[in-house]
């Protein structure tokens, strides 16, 4: 019997996004390595890094040692956005160097939003680091990247979790990490002009992204959803927490996961 090919999309997420290195551990632990992988934002990083051959465990180092002034960058025209993430790529390119797609050990994509043309681009050519960088530019927290002739933000403004693309690229089956699924913060701690557009943001992403796991729950796709309750997404602070909780939700639903599969 032929084997399914196994399918990961890994969700935008900032800082819970984490939580995706853990779900990649309880998977390997299990000889299971998925044949493809699509990431957005936060996703898209942590699939990145998997593809082109850093370890789960290198990828948790780093998170270990990662402090807020590693990203910090800030722009002084501020017209455009807050930072500027140029860090972000060093860091991207310091992990995992110049490589382009086609020379990744799994196949990887990842998708960011074209700002001119109002569309999902789905980026699969070309250096990964600056894709990843495309994909993970929170609208006003970090610059735009240009791409030939778009002009890229977070593709988590059109699509959370990039499902159906990794089902493109050939999977049979698929699993999905959603690691924003619950991020209602109290409203008594949204604060500010930067909080309040954040909670929008926030707000607009959940809805639509309920309704799109609705339209394709279906027996081909296993969804992960960690709680990590009260997590901020934009804070650093409780990774190895959300590695944790990656992790053991992963290996709760292993049953439920090798049926997929098998």
């Amino acid at each position: 019997m032929k084997r399914k090919k196994i399918g990961l999309a890994l969700g935008s997420g900032g800082a819970r996004g984490v939580a995706h290195i853990g779900v990649l551990k309880a998977l390997e632990e299990e000889g299971i390595k998925p044949d493809f992988i699509t990431g957005c934002s936060m996703g898209s990083v942590v699939g990145a890094c998997y593809a082109a051959g850093m370890t789960v465990d290198e990828m948790l180092e780093t998170v270990k040692e990662i402090k807020p002034l590693d990203l910090i960058d800030v722009n002084l025209n501020l017209r455009r956005s807050i930072l500027k993430g140029n860090k972000m790529y060093d860091m991207l390119i310091q992990k995992i160097g110049d490589v382009r797609f086609e020379n990744l050990f799994i196949p990887f994509e990842c998708v960011a939003s074209d700002v001119l043309s109002n569309k999902l681009i789905v980026l699969k050519e070309g250096e990964v680091a600056t894709a990843v960088r495309a994909s993970s530019s929170i609208p006003l927290i970090f610059s735009p990247v240009k791409w030939e002739d778009k002009i890229l933000i977070d593709g988590g403004v059109l699509c959370r979790i990039p499902v159906e693309q990794v089902r493109d690229m050939g999977a049979d089956v698929v699993i999905a990490v959603d690691v924003l699924d619950n991020t209602r913060a109290p409203a008594e701690k949204v604060t500010g002009f930067v909080g309040t557009m954040l909670r929008v943001y926030d707000m607009i992403d959940n809805n639509r992204t309920d309704y799109f796991k609705q339209v394709i729950n279906d027996d081909k796709t296993l969804w992960i959803i960690p709680e990590m309750e009260g997590m901020s997404q934009y804070k650093i602070k409780g990774l190895e927490n959300a590695y944790k909780e990656g992790y053991e939700l992963t290996k709760r639903l292993m049953p439920q996961i090798k049926n997929l599969i098998n």
